[in-house]
């Protein structure tokens, strides 16, 4: 039985998306109905709309859903109907990396959550017979409707608001995850965050709850160092302004910093990052780039370091025991990620897209 649905459709490479009415086909055995309530909008998004990451177009983007469960698969055990819940990235659970618990790495991760379509090759979003690739992380969250696949839904705690839940799915997640799931710095120790948007924002914030005594934004916009010290920041750096390098040494008595995150991807900014590091250093890239994109580390002077550079995609994380810490975190005022969001309606979801490009808004939530 399908369903009509009002979703925002990506139809051509780096063009706006459109609001158009398509056609939801019947639930499989291992997917679950979700009314959508809200859901963010990430880089990921747009780069897929640009054609750097491979989603085969006409394709319903979206994939930090929240929503309420309305139907469930004969498969499913993990939801009811009813239940308040977020959505997440896609994995196989048969891989080894899913069979070790590192469900982020997951094997088949393409294929998972940029193929656009199950696994069978159908998809789930159509017009007038013609398919439109779905199951974006598992999704398809721009859209009043979506046939989700278990592994992407997360059960949350009903009385948080779903609106501002959303964006736990993917860029909050990554941020906080790359921060106590990976790095787990030691109380007392430094960290800086290159780039202060949603991910940066949300690895401050975490840095916090680790212990991090010294935290350090580093940012081109003084409105968004601003915030960053809101949330948590000890100590920001305009890198328009200054030298980084020498700022960050400055800050920390020349040592250089424990901990290095980057958000930008921008092969230029890592070089600072590493740059950075005190002995023993590690430097973490959770920002997404072009492939192909490379970078150059000084490795002469640097070697005594002993500093360490690695990749952390979804903050290595498994998002339906991760996510709902971050909800607990933030029920206690430890995790203030709500001062990152301004929500909009579907019509404006292209405004929405734009705000987040120049900076005006660091997390964009569009509101059904």
């Amino acid at each position: 039985m399908t369903t009509t649905v009002t979703a925002a459709v990506a139809r051509t490479t780096g063009e706006p998306l459109t609001i158009e009415h398509l056609q939801l086909d019947g639930l499989r055995s291992n997917e679950v109905r979700v009314r959508m309530v809200a859901t963010g909008i990430c880089h990921t998004d747009a780069i897929v709309r640009d054609g750097i990451y491979p989603t085969p177009l006409p394709a319903v983007l979206g994939h930090e859903g929240a929503g309420v469960v309305e139907a469930i698969g004969e498969a499913i055990t993990t939801v009811d109907v009813g239940d308040h819940v977020v959505l997440s990235a896609a994995y196989c659970g048969h891989c080894r990396q899913c069979r070790s618990g590192r469900m982020a790495y997951c094997e088949n991760l393409f294929e998972e959550d940029f193929g656009g379509h199950r696994h069978d090759g159908t998809t789930a979003l159509s017009v007038d017979g013609a398919p439109i690739s779905s199951h974006f992380f598992g999704q398809s969250s721009f859209a009043t409707h979506a046939n989700v696949v278990e592994t992407s839904v997360v059960k949350v705690d009903p009385g948080a608001p779903l609106a501002t839940l959303a964006p736990l799915g993917c860029g909050l997640q990554t941020g906080a995850g790359a921060v106590l799931n990976d790095l787990r710095p030691e109380p007392g120790t430094s960290l800086v965050v290159f780039g202060t948007g949603a991910v940066g924002s949300a690895a401050i914030m975490a840095a916090r709850v680790a212990g991090c005594t010294t935290v350090i934004a580093v940012d081109l916009h003084d409105s968004r160092l601003e915030l960053a010290q809101q949330i948590g920041a000890t100590h920001t750096v305009n890198a328009g302004t200054v030298d980084v390098v020498d700022e960050l040494k400055k800050i920390t008595n020349g040592d250089g910093v424990d901990y290095a995150i980057d958000t930008t991807a921008v092969p230029a900014v890592l070089r600072q990052a590493a740059d950075s590091l005190g002995i023993r250093g590690t430097l973490a890239l959770v920002g997404a780039a072009a492939p192909g994109t490379e970078v150059n580390f000084e490795i002469g002077a640097s070697l005594v370091k002993g500093w360490t550079f690695k990749t952390i995609i979804q903050g290595s994380s498994v998002p339906q025991v991760f996510i709902p810490r971050l909800v607990e975190l933030w029920k206690q005022g430890r995790f203030p990620f709500d001062k990152l969001i301004r929500t909009y309606s579907l019509a404006d979801i292209n405004t929405a897209f734009a705000d987040s490009a120049d900076g005006s808004t660091i997390k964009p939530v569009v509101v059904f």
